[in-house]
């Protein structure tokens, strides 16, 4: 057990409904020698990945908001909470990605503590479904069974028909497209990837990635003022193009502060890259 960890032997609140505890226990008490007990709050009220519930708010403050829902409900004093978003990829579209979110909150010391990840391993996907067409390969592709889908009449808006969820088995989908398609105009049927983490072995790893970089910054003190929380706070693009030298959109340094007290430093990048290929540079491939 880390006994210089800040957090050795405390309780710590993790909101989900979605068992992330199963990803989250092992990096917090290695990692800080501290426990999870969850608080099953009906996270649901702040969105859906499905669509029946907009998601108001961006990841960061839909994830804050899950915190201390399930700080109040708890009464304990430090909560930990994920949210996640998936679409395509900025620069590739045709690359879907997901950014995992993980907050900690200590409301004693009022601290805050972000540890995020985009992750590339991730099935997020979507089909429609005509009405005598066969989703075996689109299924084995999103790792079906291991990874349930979900599904509803093709026009049928996600706020105004019961999604068909939990779909893990061949059975239940079998059932699930009989459902839809008897309710669709047309016969078509929206398959798309439940993204709820107890449904999504991929999604679960990456929350479990992302706990054990948590649980490391909030090992490391501020070499400031010793808080709990150092590491990378934001990137600063504009590693040079390896052939003209022109600054690319890459990463060439880090910028690494404390939440509590401000202190910054700009390191390196931890990769040792010092150039960019010339086909990330905007004027040798325009």
């Amino acid at each position: 057990m880390p006994l210089a960890s800040a957090y050795a032997g405390r309780e710590i609140c993790l909101t989900t409904r979605h068992g992330k505890e199963r990803a989250l226990a092992l990096p917090f008490s290695l990692g800080l020698g501290a426990s999870l007990t969850v608080s099953p709050c009906n996270t649901d009220l702040l969105g859906t990945f499905s669509g029946e519930v907009e998601r108001l708010e961006d990841a960061l403050s839909t994830c804050r908001r899950k915190a201390l829902m399930g700080l109040e409900q708890s009464g304990l004093r430090l909560g930990l909470a994920s949210e996640a978003s998936f679409g395509p990829h900025p620069a590739v579209p045709m690359l879907a990605v997901g950014q995992e979110v993980l907050l900690f909150v200590d409301l004693d010391r009022g601290l805050q503590v972000l540890e995020q990840r985009l992750d590339w391993r991730t099935n997020y996907a979507q089909k429609l479904l005509e009405p005598d067409e066969d989703p075996t390969i689109w299924l084995k592709q999103v790792g079906f069974p291991s990874h349930a889908v979900i599904a509803r009449p093709a026009n049928a808006s996600p706020g105004r028909w019961d999604w068909q969820k939990d779909l893990s088995s061949t059975a239940a989908l079998i059932e699930a497209l009989e459902v839809c398609r008897r309710a669709d105009s047309r016969g078509q049927v929206w398959l798309e990837t439940d993204m709820r983490a107890h449904r999504n072995p991929t999604r679960m790893r990456s929350i479990r990635c992302v706990g054990v970089a948590l649980a490391r910054r909030l090992g490391t003190p501020c070499p400031s003022c010793t808080a709990s929380g150092w590491g990378v706070l934001d990137m600063r693009p504009g590693l040079p193009c390896g052939t003209c030298g022109t600054a690319t959109e890459l990463t060439v340094a880090e910028i690494w502060g404390c939440v509590a007290c401000g202190h910054q430093v700009e390191r390196p990048r931890r990769d040792g890259l010092s150039a960019a290929d010339p086909g990330d540079c905007p004027w040798c491939n325009p």
